[in-house]
């Protein structure tokens, strides 16, 4: 089973042949088009796509007159036809009425799959297709959700890959999952279905290394891990394609929440995250460790590294922004690792460094 069919496994009701309407949608457009192209080949079933397969939405205009049209006529020279509407998210609330309408009395021979994409898809065309159809969610999901749908992926995916091989291609692809599905098709080529790979196998099949999100950054910085900071930074800046200034803010926020819960009359993760604004005690709680373990000076100290780099950023120094960013992350962690290898001193050898 390919990964994109081990994501369809877990979303049955999407690709029953009973079902005529699909909506596939998701936050990483790769993931999306794989799972679209799984569902497009079930529902050909073998058939030949030229004839099966009619494609809306992917010129500028989004013609929702053809796709009713294309719903509503039978197929001629062949017993089906695949309506696929990309960039659905194009669809006003007037087209998305038509579409509804549509969806009241399907022809048994015509499957329509909606594709998000393009905007937001109206919420009462999504409630019309969960009603009669089917919604597919190919969304990885954070944290261990995201570690499960990973794991879910490989599992079902055509190689078996021992624990150091996940390991090493869950921390390669970073935010890349849509690489994933490739990455394991070509295992499969190279070394025969149900092989078992080895991280000494997949070495050669990664590639570049895929982007980080800003928390792997920050937590890095946090840590005191110079290097691994400045990795993390080098994943966002080039496989992340993330603007210096993007990076910039994200490191904002982070030392902006300690700055907020520093000196601040906060005892539990529920007060902190009620401080900070967000709904996770997860961060809140994460958050109020970090501010309590950098303290007051390095915090303050570290305010001033950030800020004397936005106005470099802003054009007082003529170095390129990625190497401000570099230069920056460095000493924040620098500054994070000082904190470390003070803290389990005494007082009086803290007082003589």
């Amino acid at each position: 089973m390919t990964s994109s069919r081990a994501s369809e496994a877990r979303h049955p009701g999407v690709a029953r042949d009973d079902c005529r309407v699909h909506l596939v949608r998701g936050d990483d457009p790769s993931l999306v088009a794989q799972a679209v192209r799984a569902l497009v080949d079930r529902l050909v079933a073998g058939r030949d796509p030229a004839l099966v397969v009619e494609e809306h939405g992917t010129t500028e205009e989004l013609d929702v007159g053809a796709v009713v049209d294309a719903c509503t006529t039978p197929p001629l020279l062949v017993d089906r036809r695949v309506v696929v509407v990309r960039d659905a998210g194009r669809l006003h609330a007037a087209d998305a009425a038509r579409l509804e309408e549509v969806f009241r009395t399907p022809l048994p021979e015509v499957h329509l799959v909606l594709v998000a994409g393009g905007g937001t898809i109206p919420q009462t065309l999504v409630k019309a297709v969960g009603a009669v159809g089917g919604v597919l969610e190919t969304s990885a999901g954070r944290g261990r959700d995201r570690d499960r749908w990973v794991a879910d992926q490989i599992r079902g995916g055509p190689v078996v890959l021992d624990a150091a091989a996940t390991r090493r291609l869950e921390s390669h692809l970073g935010e890349d999952l849509g690489r994933l599905a490739g990455v394991l098709e070509t295992l499969a080529a190279s070394f025969g279905a149900g092989a078992t790979i080895s991280a000494q196998d997949l070495a050669p099949f990664l590639g570049e290394a895929g982007a980080v999100p800003p928390w792997e950054l920050t937590d890095a910085i946090d840590a005191g891990d110079v290097a691994g900071a400045l990795r993390s930074l080098r994943r966002m800046l080039t496989a992340g394609g993330r603007h210096p200034l993007a990076v910039m803010a994200s490191i904002q926020g982070h030392f902006s929440n300690l700055l907020r819960l520093d000196g601040a009359a906060v005892t539990s993760a529920s007060e902190a995250a009620a401080l900070l604004g967000t709904r996770s005690e997860f961060v809140a709680r994460k958050a109020l460790g970090r501010a309590r373990d950098l303290g007051s000076e390095r915090i303050g100290q570290a305010v001033s590294y950030i800020a004397e780099a936005d106005i470099d950023l802003k054009g007082r120094t003529a170095l390129p922004g990625d190497l401000v960013v570099e230069i920056l992350v460095a000493r924040l962690a620098r500054l994070a690792r000082a904190r470390s290898s003070t803290a389990g001193r005494s007082p009086s050898q803290r007082s003589r460094r």
